[in-house]
């Protein structure tokens, strides 16, 4: 594993635009001595233009109770990983979860079932905060543990061209949880860098074998649809504006209008459970 290693590396440590530094440097800042690390994630890694995205990050922290100092959020975090929470720095907008280190370290590998943290760590992410060089190694380590469940999960095909297989891969996991993306996202994200996925072929591979990720695709599946309706309730409260989250979702996707009343605001956790059925039916999730 030490090529996969030094390729995560690699790609983790190469440079971001500043304002997602200062951004990640004030993520770290709200939870104090609790922070490890942030890594910045998703579409917005591609972006030239921040302005009017919403950034999205991970906050690695030591432990939930040093990072909370409300017990119910510690709570929470421990009971269904992760919490999330709206952040806004200098004239930009993002949201962020919290995972410990070991949770981070887990949900990277093949011991957990649910796809949300490995699938999205086996895409290319970066390290833009880090509490010193031991935070930064075991993010470097955990992270490299997602590209081999990934592909392990997937069961490569005898003769399987390289793209095809990470293709396949990653449209599994989008199956297994409720996306607000299209259905060609699974297909758009290798083929908008396909030259990495081709690097990080056969080290991933040579790194997944003997592997056995936990649970068969049928019960990721499940699990994962069903622990995304519990993580957009429980957002509800942890997410500043959380319903109003969900209606902009609904109304981006269905066209529609919706205009929150005085007590959805007043109980988050309420109107995020009242929107549900027009989230799904809207298709801002499937």
């Amino acid at each position: 594993m030490p090529e996969l290693r030094e390729l995560v590396a690699k790609e983790l440590r190469l440079p971001v635009d500043a304002r997602v530094s200062a951004m990640a440097a004030a993520i770290a800042a709200k939870h104090g001595s609790a922070s490890r690390a942030v890594l910045f994630y998703g579409s917005c890694l591609r972006e030239q233009q921040l302005d009017g995205l919403m950034l999205d990050f991970y906050l690695i922290v030591s432990s939930y109770t040093a990072a909370y100092a409300k017990r119910w959020l510690a709570a929470a975090n421990r009971l269904i990983p992760p919490n999330v929470f709206y952040f806004e720095h200098d004239g930009l907008v993002s949201k962020y979860a919290v995972l410990s280190e070991t949770d981070f370290h887990r949900l990277c590998g093949p011991e957990t079932s649910n796809v949300s943290v490995w699938a999205r760590f086996a895409q290319p992410s970066r390290l833009v905060w880090a509490a010193g060089p031991e935070a930064a190694q075991k993010s470097i380590k955990a992270v490299a543990r997602a590209a081999p469940t990934l592909l392990a999960a997937a069961k490569p095909r005898k003769e399987e061209e390289a793209l095809d297989l990470w293709r396949r891969a990653f449209a599994l996991t989008y199956s297994a949880e409720l996306r607000a993306e299209r259905k060609t996202r699974s297909t758009s994200v290798v083929d908008l860098d396909p030259k990495r996925y081709r690097s990080f072929t056969g080290p991933a591979l040579q790194a997944a074998q003997g592997l056995r990720p936990h649970g068969s695709w049928a019960r990721r599946r499940f699990e994962g649809k069903a622990l995304t309706v519990i993580r957009l309730a429980k957002a509800s409260l942890t997410f500043a504006g959380g319903a109003d989250y969900i209606a902009w979702k609904i109304n981006r996707h269905a066209g529609t209008d919706i205009e929150l009343k005085p007590w959805q605001r007043r109980h988050p956790l309420l109107a995020g459970i009242t929107l549900l059925p027009r989230l799904l039916k809207s298709g801002a999730v499937r």
